[in-house]
């Protein structure tokens, strides 16, 4: 899902660069701040289940030695 949503801020980002009328500029910049606060999101969720992992993984070494 961040895949598509990056792909589509992309997008948006080219449309704004080429220009388009305020009012569709200012739709899409809506639009825009509304997924990167999604990406945001998605990404510290991802950073949390790194983190998480890492701390298993690294207890799992302690145990070892």
């Amino acid at each position: 899902m961040i895949e598509q949503n990056i792909k589509r801020l992309e997008d948006i980002a080219k449309k704004l660069e080429d220009g388009t009328n305020l009012d569709e500029s200012l739709k899409l910049y809506e639009e825009g701040c509304k997924l990167a606060k999604i990406c945001l999101k998605d990404l510290e969720k991802a950073k949390g289940k790194i983190i998480m992992i890492k701390k298993e993984f690294d207890k799992k070494g302690e145990d070892n030695e």
